[in-house]
């Protein structure tokens, strides 16, 4: 495109899968932001107003009275049996508790054990009392970090079940159709550029109406679960923050901060996707523990070309100001989780994938003569629950500078959970250390009692 208006630069568009133009952090003065899907599947966010914090704060009141001392206390170590979990839970008909929902408070899943003696299968990590908040997240009392919640831990268990093989892959993609890709081309070429707001405005309308509503893909979890929705979620976020139209809680430099549109082609798409850190496993010498170690995310990206009719293949030269998006925020990951539970609740996420495909891989199914056969029937223990994320709307941002169209339309998350048990990513539990904490877990329960600190 050239401009016909000397001395002006042209609009820099950028385009990313997303439900609005603005997205305000987690927590703002006057709310907190969630997400919604209605009933034809369109995902979208949603803010609950809470002026000045003070229904956050009465629910914060209520829980530290409603749940006993012992669980609200921080625990830097809170162990719980998953068979002796499943058998309780079965006595009560299928139907948990909330502290058997939120794992006594559990934060992340930090070491599994197997405890030959008494056959339990224990899960450990950091825990403390937890609120729901006006959202419907739930975090820790204090920390504010989100709790692990039983129904994704069963929703891992399910893709990675006894007797049976793992599966392959879990995440999401969120892509533009071939169709929209193509309208968007045609709309481009229609184009007569000026540097005016109101072009700037017709220019992102006409990107939104063209590439329309884009489809949401879940895989190898079910896509009526809690599990899919927190993917959906964290990926769309992670865009809108790239293309500048989410003020992160953490100085984050966005990919709109580092781009120069005139090294960008026309027709580029930018595609980010999250993936696991998988060096991120450490297994003791006899096979009975292992350790979580590090923040296990990482944001990658890869560089597309569109077609005028719509197809996508790889682009011969990569994204510089990409590159380095995607670098810094993989760098600064653990703060933003700390801050956007979003980004924390995917870590948890990929945390108990792992989990789940390392039990299956070390066989603790059989060597616990554990069958799954609550957590593992839909019929008798039911996590598909929410409604399927079909599609989300198009947002656009258009910024003066430079000459040049981007849109980073695609991306999602990729999850091989197994891939992080493979021999060149095992970490080697070189002091014993690992194993030395499984040997401390003391293990003498009262009766209906499956956590201790």
């Amino acid at each position: 495109m050239r401009s016909h208006v000397a001395g002006y630069g042209m609009v820099w568009l950028l385009a990313a899968v997303a439900v609005v133009l603005y997205v305000p952090s987690l927590a703002t003065a006057q709310g907190q932001a969630g997400v919604a899907v209605d009933a034809q599947g369109v995902l979208r966010t949603k803010i609950f107003a809470d002026p000045g914090g003070m229904l956050t704060r009465q629910r914060i009141a209520a829980a530290k009275a409603a749940l006993s001392p012992e669980v609200v206390a921080y625990s830097p170590i809170r162990k719980f049996s998953l068979n002796r979990l499943e058998r309780i839970i079965a006595q009560r008909k299928g139907v948990p508790t909330d502290e058997m929902r939120y794992l006594a408070g559990l934060q992340r899943v930090k070491y599994v054990f197997f405890l030959p003696d008494s056959k339990d299968l224990v899960i450990a990590g950091p825990a403390e009392g937890w609120v729901t908040l006006p959202s419907g997240r739930v975090v820790g009392i204090k920390t504010g970090r989100p709790v692990v919640q039983l129904q994704d831990l069963v929703v891992a268990l399910r893709a990675y079940p006894p007797n049976e093989s793992g599966t392959g892959l879990i995440g999401c993609s969120i892509d533009p159709t071939a169709e929209g890709l193509a309208a968007m081309q045609r709309f481009l070429r229609t184009l007569r550029p000026q540097p005016t707001n109101a072009f700037a405005q017709y220019t992102a309308s006409g990107l939104r109406t063209s590439l329309g509503l884009q489809n949401v893909t879940i895989n190898g979890v079910s896509p009526k679960t809690h599990f899919a929705q927190v993917l959906v979620e964290a990926d769309y976020r992670m865009k809108l923050i790239g293309i500048g139209l989410e003020q992160p809680p953490i100085r984050l430099v966005s990919y709109v901060e580092r781009a120069n549109p005139s090294q960008v082609a026309r027709n580029a798409m930018q595609r980010w996707y999250f993936m696991p850190d998988y060096q991120c496993v450490r297994v003791a010498e006899d096979g009975l523990a292992m350790e979580l170690v590090g923040d296990g995310v990482k944001l990658v990206g890869e560089d597309e070309m569109v077609t005028a009719d719509g197809r996508r293949h790889a682009a011969s030269q990569s994204n510089k100001a990409s590159q380095a998006f995607v670098t810094n925020f993989t760098q600064k990951y653990p703060q933003l989780a700390q801050h956007s539970p979003v980004f924390a609740e995917l870590r948890n996420l990929i945390d108990v994938a792992v989990a789940a495909a390392f039990i299956q891989q070390e066989d603790y199914y059989e060597m616990a003569g554990w069958k799954m056969e609550l957590f593992g029937d839909e019929g008798k223990f039911s996590v598909e629950t929410f409604n399927v994320p079909k599609t989300v709307e198009t947002a656009v941002n258009a910024i003066w500078r430079g000459n040049r169209l981007m849109t980073p339309v695609g991306g999602g998350v990729s999850i091989h959970a197994d891939q992080a048990l493979l021999g060149d990513n095992l970490l080697s539990d070189e002091n014993g250390k690992v194993a030395k904490t499984r040997q401390q877990v003391e293990l003498d329960l009262a009766e209906g009692q499956w956590w201790w600190d």
